[in-house]
């Protein structure tokens, strides 16, 4: 029986316009669902008619005077438009700045601020603002011209199409400006230049063992590295069928997710820890659906929780899910998005260490090393898969910068043919990234016969009584006690008595006695460090601060905590 063929076998170009023209010509396209994008349930639209549309947005950026090297700003929600006019700045040789959306209507001048920062420091020379988004953000003095998305996306498909004049094969040229998502800092843009790009889909593909024939599912915003590298670039310069919803309806019914892969035989898709975990309880209330297909289960862009995992296979598995198809990964915007890999259909691997040795004296020591009848207390961790083709990684001491041996948790370094140049306008932050021509992560991690494991990030870390906690392994705890809501708990460290840091832990609650709440919290988190939190805050829903790609911001909570400015329950 012939193998499909692979998704990254050589298709004989040297640039991503190359791939985009070569790979339009194939039978495949994107499929749009949920009623935010397609109204009417579905709709299919061929890669090659995306390509033919984006190339009349490549002549309107060109008629209106960008040239290959300029930046673009794109503010609108996930749609057939925003994918057009993304491919268009492609085509036109200008780099792709999507701008992270409004979060909550509370921080709407937080968002005009950092909007305005974005598409000042990238020197975006025009803004295509989706309708729905024109009374949000007006621009400022110093802001480049401002057009509707459909100002560009004007006539009828390849009406000025024949018009573009394709860039010049560039491999230095930005075909994105990525800024982060400001989970531990202030966001910034990570340049992915087209070799970076090209790379890095490549070597995901071929990590991953994708194939022509796959069919990728995804919500995923495309302002995000996993959405807009991992399941809108790969497909849409491989010529892989994709079928495309919005962040809003997977938020709005989680349970679409399920369905979506069901109706249309998705084969890979992928989320954040927390997605997963919306997905399995919506699966408790599901019936009649086929997750049998579904081969490639990735989670990623936050701290993989075994427990998580485990719990959504238990849910799947009724529906056809196979165990060996979830596939939890690492992966950064700074080398695109694929970092390390595990082996696809092997499952999730497991490594159970002693806690109080991993945060004592970072040495994960595996149980079966234990004296018998010890009593331990343990830390179960996801291993993540090799560096993906062209990266190499290893852990250093983040002190000396000595290179480790295995088991023992040092920072997570890497380098290769992935990693981005640095960050757009940000010297400073770009001698900081690298050491040796190697990038710093920030993330404290180990190997295992090669393969990576996660521990956390180095500036969250708490000093509790000599013990390096681990702020995740406090969040998880108290995520599913009752009364709390799951995925919005964050701990962190503040100075307390004699200079010591002790911990605070500050939680969204739904109706529920307060107090009972309070002091369950309290009592889970003396059972994860070893000593009593100095402070338990109890928070309104949706009032703890997030990324615009959902990922909790504990430094910013921390800011908030000690300036009295968190919105009790």
């Amino acid at each position: 029986m012939p193998t499909a063929p692979t998704a990254h076998q050589p298709l004989g170009s040297d640039s991503i316009v190359d791939r985009l023209i070569i790979t339009a010509d194939r039978p495949t396209g994107v499929r749009f669902v949920g009623h935010s994008i397609s109204p009417d349930g579905s709709t299919f639209v061929p890669w090659a008619q995306v390509h033919e549309e984006a190339r009349a947005v490549g002549a309107a950026l060109q008629a209106r005077g960008l040239v290959p090297g300029d930046h673009v700003a794109i503010l609108g929600p996930t749609s057939r438009s925003l994918i057009t006019i993304i491919q268009g700045c492609w085509l036109a040789g200008c780099a792709s700045m999507v701008l992270p959306l409004p979060m909550r209507m509370g921080s709407l001048d937080a968002f005009v601020e950092s909007t305005s920062g974005r598409i000042r420091h990238g020197d975006a020379k025009l803004v295509l603002i989706d309708d729905l988004f024109a009374g949000f953000y007006s621009g400022g003095p110093d802001d480049p011209p401002i057009e509707p998305m459909s100002a560009v996306l004007a006539g009828a498909p390849g009406a000025v199409g024949e018009r573009l004049e394709l860039p010049p094969n560039d491999p230095e040229r930005l075909v994105i400006l990525q800024y982060t998502s400001g989970s531990t800092s202030e966001p910034k843009g990570v340049m992915i230049p087209d070799r970076v790009l090209r790379a890095n889909i490549d070597a995901s593909c071929a990590a991953a063992e994708l194939t022509l024939d796959e069919v990728m599912v995804s919500w995923l915003p495309l302002y995000h590295d996993m959405g807009l590298v991992g399941f809108l670039s790969l497909p849409m310069t491989r010529g892989v069928q994709l079928v495309q919803a919005a962040p809003q309806d997977f938020m709005a019914k989680p349970a679409h997710w399920m369905q979506w892969i069901s109706d249309w035989k998705g084969t890979a898709t992928a989320g954040p820890n927390f997605a997963w975990v919306l997905a399995t309880r919506a699966l408790s209330r599901m019936e009649g659906i086929d997750l049998s297909t579904l081969t490639l289960a990735l989670s990623g862009a936050e701290p993989v929780d075994p427990n998580a995992v485990e719990a959504f296979v238990r849910a799947a598995e009724p529906f056809g899910f196979r165990p060996g198809s979830v596939f939890p990964a690492f992966g950064m915007a700074e080398v695109a998005i694929g970092g390390a890999f595990p082996v696809r259909h092997r499952g999730m691997l497991v490594d159970s260490v002693d806690r109080e040795v991993l945060e004592r004296e970072r040495i994960a020591r595996p149980l079966e090393l234990a004296d018998a009848g010890e009593e331990l207390e343990v830390r179960r961790l996801p291993l993540l898969g090799k560096a993906v083709p062209g990266l190499e990684m290893k852990v250093v001491d983040p002190d000396t910068f000595q290179e480790l041996p295995e088991r023992s948790v040092g920072e997570l370094l890497l380098r290769g043919t992935s990693v981005t140049p640095g960050y757009y306008k940000r010297p400073d932050a770009t001698a900081a990234l690298f050491r040796d021509g190697w990038l710093c992560t920030g993330d404290l991690a180990y190997l295992v016969d090669g393969e990576l494991v996660l521990c956390g990030r180095i500036k969250d870390v708490i000093i509790v009584g000599g013990r390096n906690v681990f702020p995740e392994d406090i969040e998880r705890a108290v995520g599913v006690l009752d009364g709390v809501r799951t995925g919005n708990v964050i701990a962190f460290g503040v100075e307390g008595y004699k200079g010591k840091e002790s911990v605070v832990v500050v939680a969204e609650v739904r109706d529920a006695e307060l107090d009972e709440v309070r002091h369950t919290v309290h009592h889970r988190t003396l059972d994860v460090c070893g000593l009593p939190p100095r402070d338990v805050i109890l928070v309104k829903p949706g009032t703890l601060p997030k990324t615009s790609s959902g990922k909790l911001q504990r430094a910013k909570c921390r800011e908030l905590y000690l300036n009295e400015e968190l919105e009790l329950a």
